[in-house]
């Protein structure tokens, strides 16, 4: 497995950056066969950036991989800014690669947050785009948000004991909690403050991810499945018992400044529900139905971070408007890495249509 991610890593080339108004500047990169089936690549978040292992469902050597970093996130200049952020700039953003690169359609591929700059996209221009595969859906629902930044119970003994510094208080509703975290994060210095928040929202998304690679530990069909789901579980606690020895480190590292630009846009997004209007999503998925867009939805059945019950139902309402359909159900949590769900994205994306 390392062997291969080296691998990939090696095949990572350097960003470029297209302008975008005054001061925007997007990076994005170019991989795999030049004249090979175009994809768009979208990472999730909001706030995080495209990186090597994302390339690993595509078949390199027929597939052209374009993979940007949303605006301010990332390698995208200037990083971590709120200027300028709008769902339908991020669509902008997009078009704009594909007639730079003079590409005529694409497909796409989008986890997570990644899903909902994706489904936008495609609603504005279908027809650019080929198909979607998306993994993990996000649904920008107050109960996904919530769960994530709301307080929770944190068992005694484990790599989170030290994300209980965790800011909010118990009892504070979800918009309170948001503005608090916002406003927290705005400063450009990392005070102690500011340092615990930043590497306590990291260790919250691991807890989150760890749950559901637990669960499809106890669920795995195999004894090869197991094995698969439990290198995956011990490579995520690593990351966690890492992060949890790093807590109370009172001088910022790197990856604190990377990490508070990233959670200074996640809060910004969070905040404001993903800057998507009430309905914009569901109205996504019945338009591309309505013009035969495929759309392909993978979801972990352990998924404790985005409900697999978003692609459950917007599958449901896209074949209900007549459109094509597919639904894969891995059993694995929300992390594109894991075995089950390597493979599913694999299937789908190298599916020769």
């Amino acid at each position: 497995m390392t062997r291969k991610i080296d691998a990939i890593s090696s095949l990572w080339p350097a960003p470029r950056r297209l302008a975008r108004g005054p001061w925007h500047r997007m990076a994005w990169r170019d991989a795999g066969a030049p004249a090979g089936e175009p994809w768009l690549l979208l990472h999730g978040g909001p706030g995080s950036g495209c990186q090597p292992g994302l390339l690993a469902p595509f078949d390199l050597r027929r597939q052209r991989v374009l993979a940007p970093d949303q605006r301010s996130a990332g390698a995208s200049r200037p990083r971590g800014v709120l200027a300028a952020h709008a769902l339908g700039r991020q669509v902008a953003d997009l078009e704009a690669l594909r007639q730079h690169l003079a590409l005529e359609r694409w497909s796409l591929l989008a986890g997570s947050w990644g899903s909902v700059p994706a489904l936008a996209y495609a609603q504005r221009h279908p027809a650019r785009v080929q198909r979607l595969v998306l993994r993990g859906a996000f649904a920008a629902s107050r109960a996904e948000i919530g769960g994530l930044l709301l307080p929770a119970t944190l068992p005694r003994k484990t790599p989170f004991a030290n994300a209980a510094a965790w800011p909010v208080r118990p009892g504070v509703a979800l918009a309170p909690a948001l503005a608090q975290l916002a406003r927290l994060l705005q400063g450009g210095a990392l005070s102690v403050t500011t340092l615990q928040l930043v590497r306590g929202w990291a260790l919250r998304e691991l807890r989150d991810a760890l749950h559901g690679m637990r669960r499809s530990l106890r669920h795995a069909g195999s004894a090869a499945a197991a094995a698969a789901a439990r290198r995956s579980w011990a490579a995520a606690h690593r990351q966690a018992r890492r992060g949890a020895a790093a807590f109370a480190r009172r001088r910022p590292s790197p990856a604190d400044r990377r990490g508070l630009a990233k959670y200074r846009l996640q809060a910004h997004y969070l905040r404001r529900r993903g800057l998507v209007r009430p309905g914009q999503l569901d109205a996504a998925v019945r338009t591309l139905a309505r013009r035969g867009v495929e759309i392909v939805w993978v979801h972990g059945r352990f998924d404790a971070i985005c409900p697999p019950t978003n692609s459950a139902r917007w599958a449901a309402m896209g074949s209900r408007a007549g459109g094509p359909v597919y639904r894969a159900r891995p059993a694995c949590g929300h992390l594109a890495g894991e075995a089950p769900m390597a493979q599913a994205l694999r299937t789908h994306v190298q599916r020769r249509l």
